[in-house]
């Protein structure tokens, strides 16, 4: 039997210690916010927040995060949405928004630990996969949040660094 403190609450289930914690989450404790995408800790679809830190849940087993403090996309606010969740809304990030709760999950860590990011903070902390390439979406939203202009506004140019150029003005 393991005992998690989840969203605040102090939750146990009844798994084997070395099941994912994604599982515990969605299949025990019926949170499934976090969702499962590659289950090899690659695309960032099952992050959730362990002290703080953004964890791919796929590949983190449940008994690793005894003692510590897991938060969901459920439990980031008490009182309604979270302002990520919120600057996501105001800058239409979400398309399919199947990866976007884990994006929202790395995007509060990155902001917890650096309120003014830079675009190379950015770059290096949300290292979810998109495939609907909302990057760009991303990166204004989290400058958004932090009071600081967003990059790249003005221009089409990618947001992400392996992303292909794009076209010079006046091509198509």
């Amino acid at each position: 039997m393991l005992e998690l403190t989840v969203n605040g609450v102090v939750r146990t289930a009844d798994v084997e210690p070395e099941m994912p914690l994604l599982w515990v989450l969605r299949d025990h404790l019926g949170l499934t916010g976090a969702k499962y995408g590659c289950g090899i800790s690659i695309c960032g679809a099952c992050t959730v927040l362990v002290d703080g830190e953004p964890v791919r849940s796929c590949g983190f087993p449940a008994s690793a995060a005894a003692g510590r403090k897991i938060v969901t996309i459920e439990g980031l606010s008490a009182q309604g949405l979270h302002r990520v969740q919120t600057a996501w809304i105001e800058h239409e990030v979400p398309q399919c928004g199947y990866c976007q709760t884990g994006m929202i999950m790395s995007a509060v860590a990155l902001l917890a630990k650096h309120p003014k990011p830079t675009d190379g903070q950015i770059d290096d902390a949300m290292s979810n996969l998109c495939r609907c390439g909302t990057y760009a979406r991303v990166r204004k939203a989290i400058h958004g949040l932090a009071g600081s202009p967003a990059a790249g506004d003005a221009g089409a140019a990618p947001e992400r660094a392996d992303a292909p150029p794009a076209p010079a003005s006046g091509q198509a």
